[in-house]
C-alpha cells in the first residue's frame, strides 16, 4: 500500500498559491496523523478553502510539495481525489433529485459496486432512510448537511475535507454531525475541517490557525492557548459587560469582550492589565484571573495578522 510506512494522512510543505496580486496561501506546511480530526481556523479570506482544494487535487499549488494518503498532490491528483471526500461550504448537490437519487448518482460517478447496498447503508447511518424520496432542494439546512456528508463518504474515503460544514445549522444538528465525525475518525478516517465555531474547534484533536495565507498556530486547543501568552481577567457585576468599550482603549489591553453579563479582559502584560481594571476593583464588581478561551486567542491572532494584498 502506498504510504504504509507513514502514519501521516497529510504531509505538505511550503504550499503557495496566488490569485493576481493576492498571496492567498503563503508557505503553508502542515501534517495530520491518520485518524485525527484537525480543526482549520481562520478569518474569512484567510486561505482555508484554497488550502483544502490543493490538498484534494482540485487546485495545483504554484510551489511547494507534499502528499495526501501517500500520493503526491501535484503529480497524482486523481489518485488523491478518488480516496478523499470533500464537502463544500455551499450545498452543491442536485436539488431537483431526491436524496436517494443524489447518492445513486455519486455512486455511479465513482464507479462503485454494490451501489444499492451502499446507498441504503448510507441512508440508514445518517438517519435519511425515511426521507429517501424527498427532493434535496426541500430539505432544511441540517438535513442538507447530512446528505452532503453521506455523499462525501459514500465511496469510503480515507481522508475527509470539510469546508465550514455546519454554517447556518442549528445546535442540535451540529452536535449530531460532530458525533458522526468522531465515529468516522474512530474507524480510522482522517478529517480536516474548517470552522468559525470555537466549541467545534475544541472538539477537534488538534487545530491549525491560518491568517492571511500564513499558518501561525498549531497544536491542541490547550497548547495553542498556552502558547499565546495571554493573561485574562474575568469581571462580574452590574453592567460589567458595558465596560468593554472603555477597557478596550486602555494601554496593554488586547481584547475586552462581553461574555453575557460578565467581561473578559486579556493581554500579555499583567501589570498593564491590572492597572486597566484597577479603577473597577471595588464593589459591586468582582474580578478573578481566568484561563483564556480559544476565542480570546482567536481574536488576538486576528488582531496581530497582516493583510495579504501585496
Amino acid at each position: 500500500m502506498r504510504g504504509a510506512a507513514s502514519t501521516l494522512a497529510i504531509d505538505v510543505h511550503g504550499l503557495n498559491k496566488r490569485f493576481g496580486d493576492k498571496h492567498v496561501v503563503n508557505d503553508v506546511t502542515i501534517q495530520v496523523e491518520q485518524g485525527r480530526i484537525c480543526g482549520f481556523l481562520g478569518p474569512n479570506g484567510s486561505g482555508k478553502t484554497t488550502t483544502l482544494r490543493m490538498l484534494c487535487g482540485l487546485l495545483t499549488p504554484d510551489s511547494g510539495s507534499g502528499q495526501a494518503l501517500g500520493y503526491d498532490i501535484i503529480a497524482e491528483p486523481e489518485a488523491v481525489k478518488l480516496r478523499t471526500g470533500y464537502m463544500t461550504q455551499k450545498f452543491s448537490l442536485y436539488e431537483d433529485l431526491t436524496i436517494a437519487e443524489n447518492l445513486q448518482f455519486t455512486a455511479r460517478v465513482y464507479g462503485l459496486d454494490r451501489r444499492r447496498e451502499r446507498v441504503d447503508a448510507a441512508l440508514e447511518r445518517l438517519g435519511l432512510a425515511s426521507r429517501r424520496g424527498q427532493l434535496a432542494g426541500t430539505l432544511s439546512g441540517g438535513w442538507k448537511q447530512r446528505l452532503a456528508l453521506a455523499t462525501a463518504t459514500l465511496h469510503e474515503p480515507r481522508l475527509l475535507l470539510l469546508d465550514e460544514p455546519t454554517a447556518g445549522v442549528d445546535p442540535k444538528a451540529r452536535r449530531t454531525f460532530w458525533d458522526e465525525i468522531h465515529a468516522l475518525a474512530a474507524q480510522g478516517l482522517t478529517v480536516l475541517v474548517s470552522t468559525h465555531y470555537m466549541d467545534e474547534a475544541e472538539r477537534c484533536h488538534e487545530i491549525a490557525y491560518i491568517s492571511y495565507g500564513r499558518l501561525i498556530a498549531r497544536g491542541t486547543a490547550q497548547e495553542v492557548i498556552e502558547a499565546s501568552g495571554l493573561i485574562t481577567f474575568h469581571g462580574e457585576g452590574p453592567d460589567a459587560d458595558r465596560l468593554s468599550h472603555e477597557l478596550a482603549r486602555a494601554p496593554g489591553v488586547e481584547t475586552a469582550a462581553a461574555f453575557g453579563a460578565a467581561i473578559h479582559v486579556s493581554g500579555e502584560d499583567r501589570g498593564a492589565l491590572e492597572a486597566a481594571i484597577a479603577p473597577y476593583r471595588r464593589e459591586p464588581y468582582r474580578w478573578m484571573e481566568a484561563n483564556p478561551t480559544l476565542e480570546d486567542v482567536f481574536i488576538q491572532l486576528m488582531d496581530k495578522s497582516r493583510d495579504n494584498i501585496t
